[in-house]
């Protein structure tokens, strides 16, 4: 596996380090004279208020940073995939126009009902100025039904989601907010300050939401398109002038929550996450009568198909390599210098030794790996993608893999670790935001056929099993190294079941030809390294998440191509032709780039 380069960083301080990147709900003893870590007593940290956190910082951007993978769901729903690549069919559109009329006509009155609440006069002229930029929006919506001859209100009854939405927003600018006085008892200026905070809270994610969303629609547009039919919609929301109306609201909204105590701003987010999902909601009710490719599990058929995800581990499940989180326990319950060990026990090297050792070992490893990258890459970049050419270009780098590993186990380092302690770390193991949910999502839904294997160079296959042993995720197949234990005490040997990408591709490929033939199988393979190019490339769907420059050096120089993936889903749906097929194909030299794990989730199971 690669001896994370993060280790030599992390060593300067490895209590805190483990505490904070594993640990984060406990503290544990470093007592050495104990074989393992032991929680010591203290009382339930309380969840940190937002106002003690960050003052500088509003509100409003917080919250739009916490909660933008629910803004990542809503571009990934078919009725804005549709539209973005403009083949949203007409009625569809003059559907969603019927629906944002009602939508905005509640939005204005909503910021009417603001202005009667605040008892500042910037404060009520700003609210003012944006109740008139949303009448301004309802005459544009006008102009551009018009444009097509249309009656905007022919059978554009309300659905459910736009109901939903509309009332939560009266409801909250008229003052019946969980945990407030009823309207009709808000008496001081004060109380009813908060309810023109509630209401700009429940407010402010749509008009951040749109004007996200007008950017990235914008981005994929070429400035000499002029044919694209909702390129006036488009313009609109991510025009100067929108993107000062959504910042205008933030700002309010950080002006009017100044006073606020802690217990009211949480309030807030509350109002300001439920907002974001009615948005998704919105979207996702949108009317469509037409092929969409999102999500991908849309036309699954649980009788003749079978999804099956592989994902790599370290970096790509994980916010730190787990060797760094192995070496740190070795580290933490290694015994002192001045200690005897008894003679009953597998002999280990001292804290401080220990300490020498991973920093030494990490540090050839980042060298040689640095080496080994320049020795395997071509001196020109190939014209056509080689996937052959990858394939013995890799087994040099498998050679170095193995011989970094071998070099470990003679080390000694890994002797020693108690069993109890490698899955603790597991179970308080930060994994990346979003992934949990995901593989949670994907295990309990039941219209799916659907495995989902981990395949990993991880040293020890109990800490990823252990990471991943609540939420109903036990199911995982974990295909990583073992370590051998001896009452459950580490001997420092490793059984090596994939240390290099040759390893993992004769993995991938082993589970695929043991499926049974009974389904179709649809490949996807989710990495961030050179170690997952070869699987990335063999899926039928390849997706990179994160930046690992080396894995795109490489793969560039064999002729693979990195695309993000939303613009080219958004090509994909441009290009597509009523009644033709729509197959994803391994072996093509593209794989698809995220930044998250809300893309792959929206991607492949939507909201």
């Amino acid at each position: 596996m690669r001896l994370s380069t993060r280790l030599l960083p992390a060593l300067t301080d490895p209590l805190n380090s483990l505490n904070s990147l594993c640990f984060p709900s406990s503290h544990f003893s470093t007592n050495s004279t104990s074989k393992s870590l032991s929680p010591t007593p203290m009382a339930a940290i309380p969840k940190p208020s937002i106002a003690a956190v960050d003052i500088e910082e509003g509100i409003a951007r917080r919250f739009w940073i916490k909660f933008r993978k629910e803004a990542i769901f809503a571009m990934y729903t078919p009725f804005v995939v549709c539209l973005a690549s403009g083949n949203l069919k007409l009625d569809s559109f003059r559907h969603y126009i019927a629906q944002d009329v009602h939508f905005l006509t509640a939005f204005a009155q909503a910021y009417e009902l603001a202005e009667e609440c605040a008892d500042d006069d910037d404060a009520k002229l700003g609210i003012c100025h944006l109740r008139k930029s949303v009448l301004e929006e309802l005459k544009m919506h006008d102009s551009v039904v018009k444009e097509w001859g249309c009656d905007l209100f022919k059978d554009s009854s309300l659905n459910s989601a736009t109901v939903k939405y509309r009332d939560f927003l009266l409801a909250t600018a008229s003052g019946k907010v969980e945990g407030l006085k009823g309207p009709s008892k808000l008496l001081t200026p004060f109380e009813k300050t908060k309810v023109a905070a509630y209401t700009l809270g429940a407010m402010t994610p749509c008009m951040r939401l749109y004007a996200f969303l007008g950017k990235e629609l914008q981005a994929l547009i070429h400035p000499s398109e002029s044919t694209h039919p909702y390129k006036k919609w488009i313009d609109n929301y991510s025009s100067e002038g929108f993107q000062a109306s959504a910042l205008q609201t933030e700002d309010l909204l950080d002006k009017l929550s100044v006073s606020l105590t802690g217990e009211e701003l949480d309030i807030i987010e509350k109002l300001y996450y439920q907002a974001m999902k009615l948005e998704i909601e919105f979207f996702n009710a949108q009317m469509l009568d037409q092929y969409t490719v999102v999500p991908l599990t849309k036309g699954h058929d649980r009788a003749a198909d079978r999804l099956v995800i592989f994902s790599d581990f370290d970096l790509t499940c994980t916010v730190v390599d787990s060797s760094a989180i192995l070496a740190e326990i070795a580290i933490i319950t290694a015994p002192k210098f001045d200690q005897n060990q008894p003679e009953n026990q597998i002999t280990r090297m001292s804290s401080a030794n220990l300490r020498n050792t991973w920093g030494v070992l990490s540090k050839q490893y980042t060298e040689e790996y640095e080496q080994c990258i320049e020795n395997i890459l071509p001196s020109e970049k190939v014209e056509e993608f080689d996937y052959e050419g990858l394939c013995k270009a890799l087994e040099q780098f498998s050679d170095f893999e193995k011989i970094a590993n071998s070099r470990v186990i003679e080390s000694s380092v890994l002797k020693g670790l108690n069993l109890d302690d490698i899955k603790r770390a597991g179970k308080r193991l930060i994994l990346q935001d979003g992934c949990a949910s995901f593989f949670q999502s994907i295990v309990k839904n039941k219209s799916l056929i659907a495995d989902v294997h981990i395949l990993s160079y991880c040293w020890c296959g109990d800490l990823i099993r252990s990471a991943f042993s609540s939420g109903d995720l036990h199911v995982l197949n974990v295909h990583a190294n073992e370590f051998t234990f001896k009452e459950s005490i580490s001997t420092g040997e490793i059984v090596k079941n994939v240390e290099s990408p040759m390893d993992k591709l004769k993995a991938f490929r082993s589970i695929l030809e043991n499926c049974s033939n009974d389904r179709k199988n649809l490949t996807v393979y989710i990495g961030d390294s050179v170690g997952d190019l070869l699987c990335l490339l063999a899926a039928d769907i390849g997706i990179v998440i994160g930046s690992s420059s080396s894995l795109k050096r490489v793969g560039c120089q064999f002729g693979v191509s990195f695309v993000p993936l939303f613009p080219f889903l958004v090509k994909k749906q441009k290009e597509y032709v009523e009644g033709s097929s729509s197959h994803w194909k391994g072996l093509s030299g593209t794989l698809y780039t995220v930044s998250s794990w809300a893309e792959i989730h929206a991607f492949i199971l939507g909201w």
